[in-house]
């Protein structure tokens, strides 16, 4: 089953709940409803793909639901989520390590395995092939994957299993043999991988460049197993309404766009592509370092929801405009499907949750 069919399954649900719930009185949530039938570990190891590939539009569903793309997708960003899952869980720490596992995701994904970071010619650069690039590396290209990697691909879907399955989340989700099996098929699916896209693009990463992105990889795992547990739980701030979160990660997001996506067509002076990468890790840097200066102890259920939806805000209305944009070369059908499909689960998702009693759900806090 996969995480649309969960969503639909768990709409539904709700639906026929609010219709019987004039004449007939009954505790059974959707949620409730949903988690027997999946377990976190695979509600994450589909759901992490879905946003990361699917939602964003890198993959529309034409070519996400081949056998292949599924297949190779969904082992490595299922399969880096669920590790970087079970690494936080292991090592008992928080958010700050889940981000920074995610940059190390990155850079194993764009750096080691497609090579992205390296390739002038990779078919996604766009003017980032050249604006940024020096000694070899798409600079501005590998900034902006890594923050969207970190966050998007891999913060964003733990939070969001996470939030779904609380009474589970501090717990290690894989047990017995899946130990194992789960990061053997990741780093099968890395090396077949790279093998697979340096014949497709016809381009061998030179060797220096990169040593550099394993050492790189090896670094940010260091430091994601050094950061302290609290990292994110010092905030002292009174928590303001949910919906400030919302607009916060919502225009956080959209200024990223603007940043990543508009800026480098349009600024020309010498230094522009440094100018770029720095505006693009300082406001990430600010909007977390914002977020960490609350007291998220204090926090309830609609603090986290808003916070997860409004990141995701921009993909899904930009689900419906990549449907209808007849610029791209590759068939968008059905992106409007999934931006509603994931509208309607947040607003499922969001029906009737605590406002007033603190629920600390996740490790943002």
């Amino acid at each position: 089953m996969t995480v649309l069919g969960c969503i639909f399954i768990l709409s539904q649900h709700h639906i026929i709940s609010f219709l019987k719930a004039h004449t007939v009185k009954t505790k059974t949530t959707p949620i409730q409803i949903l988690k027997p039938r999946v377990p976190p570990a695979l509600f994450l190891f589909l759901l992490s793909p879905i946003i990361g590939e699917l939602l964003s539009g890198s993959a529309p569903p034409a070519e996400f639901f081949t056998p292949f793309g599924f297949t190779i997708i969904t082992l490595l960003y299922g399969g880096g989520a669920v590790i970087t899952h079970e690494l936080k869980t292991r090592w008992r720490k928080g958010i700050g390590t889940t981000i920074l596992l995610g940059a190390a995701y990155a850079v194993i994904e764009e750096g080691l395995m497609i090579a992205s970071f390296q390739n002038p010619n990779h078919p996604d650069l766009g003017a980032l092939g050249i604006f940024g690039r020096y000694l070899g590396v798409n600079w501005v290209w590998a900034v902006e994957l890594t923050i969207y990697h970190a966050i998007v691909s891999i913060t964003v879907p733990i939070l969001l299993t996470e939030y779904i399955y609380p009474q589970q989340k501090t717990q290690q989700w894989l047990h017995g043999r899946w130990k194992t099996i789960v990061p053997t098929l990741f780093t099968l699916d890395v090396a077949i991988g790279f093998l697979l896209f340096t014949q497709f693009n016809q381009y061998i990463p030179p060797l220096p460049m990169y040593t550099l992105f394993i050492a790189a990889t090896l670094a940010l795992a260091y430091a994601a197993h050094r950061l302290p547990a609290d990292w994110a739980r010092r905030g002292t701030k009174q928590m303001r309404k949910p919906r400030y979160y919302y607009f916060l990660t919502l225009l956080g997001a959209l200024t990223q766009c603007i940043i990543f996506g508009i800026l480098p067509q349009n600024l020309t002076f010498t230094g522009a592509p440094i100018t770029v990468a720095i505006l693009g890790i300082t406001l990430q840097l600010s909007i977390l370092k914002h977020l960490a200066s609350y007291n998220w102890h204090t926090a309830t259920k609609q603090h986290y929801h808003r916070l997860l939806f409004g990141s995701l805000s921009p993909f899904i209305l930009f689900s419906y405009l990549q449907e209808l944009d007849q610029t791209r070369i590759d068939n968008t059908t059905g992106m409007a499907l999934v931006g509603t499909t994931f509208l309607i689960a947040f607003l499922v998702l969001g029906r009737n949750q605590p406002n007033k009693e603190p629920q600390p759900i996740t490790d943002i806090n």
